[in-house]
């Protein structure tokens, strides 16, 4: 359905978008300083009339005064991913991509845009092949870190794809609030710190990333300010010239010759190897309207992202096999097993079946029916936990009455998809929902800044598998979109929302999506309990990453049941949490409780149009 879309910042001059993206007027749930800073968090609101939440003050606070503009849901959506792109510059940003989930209040329907990125028509099935060795390059930093591993950044189209089917913004109005954000700065919290050193090496393998990330050859200290002009330059050139400028037109030459030939710097020990991206993948990209995915669990209609993600399909079998099971007669340490096995399950179909439906013929229908999930609940015991990892459904021949079920042998792989990524939830007075994900892969991406544009390059090539495989449906193919676990979620009950949520979190995603699900709907928790709830991720792997609070609220009893714990995080970053996660709940006659994360990544920032005393 298409709107009529106005510029809604034109007539008031840069100033008067100032006042109308809120940057600068102080309301009763935030403080600014005398710039018009926000830095303050809030983790939960309540009250109605809209909401936005996200995992930053100022982008959530762009997106809430686009709502107290008039804006919707999409507008206010678009707005405040572009002002992450500014504040959360490594885990989202123009060079990224990720999936955009939108209800439409008036007609009750849920659509979706993939705006994944894509491989290079000219990708051969080695490039993650170290020639001079014949062996795969190691992961991380030396394969994140090059052009190989940039896609087609798809974050572009997906904004004005939004915008012009949904949207009441014209883009260049849905930018101005984060080109003004961009310019005047924002306060450096300790994320952000954090993050810039721990990526310090492979920022220092370019010669363009350090000017902008590393001033002084160090990482931006705590509480300083930190402008970006070029991304502000990029943004007002963007919404005056449309998306077709980025990818048709200079910036699409720039990509492609920097993808080719990365500004490598002379003191690197990093190999940065070339890529293959051409002006003409990018010409050819297209953001996708997909089918979104439909589970029916304990009277709730679950929507979520289809292919090229996995995260929609995933989340929907695991809801479906924990069917099977009378959970809130449970105690907490079966719910949480059952949680478990059925998410080891539900991995061990996604790394079988699922990838880019354009070159994978994925079995949707019967991943997603409640007979196949009857027949994969017969793998598990409520007093033992199945060894893993475990394989794979049969697709063709299955018995839901557990007479005798049928299993494939498959390889377990690797999952290589990054942790760091970011999540939007936004709600209008209408009642549009959008949930949105998106991301540059790895914190920081490619670790390459577009030189003079102000944004980082994705690596989200590196979610293919990392060796070639003919019978691996996420095998690298030219022109592909590699698989993924965004998981952007809505919770539906005769129609209506009930609950909208996602996470970032790389595959972990589906199963902090998955588990934000059974803490509320079994669990019977409330929405602020539900996200600092710890977290156990179990993705078809000997053992269960999991939060240090999870081990020591929920391990003794899941251990008992042969579920082995191991602490999440790994050695290339300093963080030991699972997600990011926002979400919104819909109460009676408008009301809403709109949530962020009370602590993990920093904290985030929940906030509504009309709050409740």
């Amino acid at each position: 359905m298409h709107r009529t879309r106005v510029s809604r910042f034109a007539a008031l001059g840069v100033a008067g978008a100032t006042a109308v993206a809120g940057l600068g007027v102080a309301l009763p749930s935030a403080s600014a300083d005398d710039a018009g800073r926000y830095s303050t968090k809030t983790p939960t609101s309540r009250g109605f009339g809209g909401a936005v939440t996200s995992v930053d003050p100022e982008a959530s606070r762009v997106g809430l005064q686009v709502l107290k503009n008039g804006g919707n849901a999409v507008d206010a959506a678009v707005a405040t991913a572009a002002a992450l792109g500014v504040t959360e510059p490594y885990s989202s940003g123009l060079g990224g991509g990720g999936y955009f989930v939108y209800y439409d209040a008036k007609t009750k329907k849920v659509h979706t845009i993939d705006g994944r990125e894509t491989a290079p028509a000219s990708m051969p099935r080695d490039a993650f092949i170290d020639k001079s060795t014949g062996k795969p390059y190691n992961f991380t930093p030396e394969l994140v870190t090059s052009g190989v591993s940039v896609g087609v950044p798809g974050t572009p189209a997906t904004w004005a794809k939004a915008l012009r089917e949904w949207g009441t913004y014209r883009l260049a109005g849905a930018l101005a609030p984060a080109e003004k954000l961009a310019r005047r700065g924002f306060v450096v919290d300790k994320t952000f710190h954090q993050q810039t050193l721990d990526n310090q090496t492979r920022f220092e393998a370019y010669t363009s990333t350090p000017r902008l990330f590393l001033p002084g050859g160090t990482a931006p200290r705590t509480g300083s300010v930190f402008r970006n002009t070029a991304l502000a330059n990029t943004y007002r050139a963007l919404g005056r010239k449309g998306v077709s400028w980025f990818y048709r037109g200079p910036i699409a030459r720039e990509i492609a010759h920097n993808v080719q030939s990365p500004p490598k710097s002379s003191t690197t020990a990093l190999p940065v190897p070339a890529g293959h991206l051409t002006r003409r993948d990018l010409a050819g990209y297209r953001a996708l309207f997909r089918t979104p995915t439909y589970a029916k669990y304990r009277g709730y209609g679950v929507w979520g992202m289809g292919g090229s993600s996995s995260g929609g399909t995933t989340v929907g079998e695991a809801l479906n096999i924990m069917e099977q099971f009378p959970l809130r007669r449970l105690s907490s340490t079966q719910q949480l097993h059952v949680y478990l096995e059925a998410s080891a399950l539900a991995f061990a179909d996604r790394a079988k079946y699922l990838g880019d439906p354009a070159f994978v013929k994925i079995p949707r229908a019967t991943l997603l029916s409640d007979r196949y999930a009857a027949s994969r609940a017969c793998s598990i015991s409520l007093t033992t936990a199945m060894p893993k990892p475990t394989t794979a459904g049969d697709v063709r021949k299955y018995d839901p009455t557990c007479g005798g079920t049928s299993s494939t042998g498959t390889t377990a792989r690797r999952d290589t998809e990054n942790v760091e990524t970011t999540n939007l939830t936004v709600t209008d007075k209408r009642g549009n929902v959008v949930e949105y994900t998106l991301t540059i892969e790895q914190t920081g991406g490619s670790g390459l800044l577009l030189p003079g544009r102000g944004f980082l390059l994705n690596n989200e090539l590196t979610d293919f598998s990392a060796v070639y495989d003919a019978a691996d449906p996420n095998r690298i193919q030219p022109g592909k979109r590699p698989r993924s676990s965004i998981s952007p979620t809505l919770v539906l009950r005769d129609g209506k929302p009930v609950v909208a949520l996602g996470s970032p979190g790389g595959s972990t995603i589906i199963t902090t999506v998955l588990q934000m699900i059974t803490d509320r709907i079994d669990r019977q928790l409330s929405l602020p309990q539900t996200i600092a709830d710890p977290r156990g991720s179990q993705r078809n792997t000997a053992a269960v990453s999991a939060e240090p609070e999870f081990i020591e609220k929920y391990g003794a009893g899941l251990q008992a049941l042969g579920h082995p714990l191991t602490p999440a995080g790994d050695k290339f970053t300093s963080a030991s949490e699972i997600g990011a996660a926002t979400a919104v709940a819909f109460k009676r006659h408008g009301y809403l409780v709109a949530v962020s994360e009370p602590r993990r990544r920093g904290g985030g920032s929940a906030l509504v149009v009309r709050p409740s005393r």
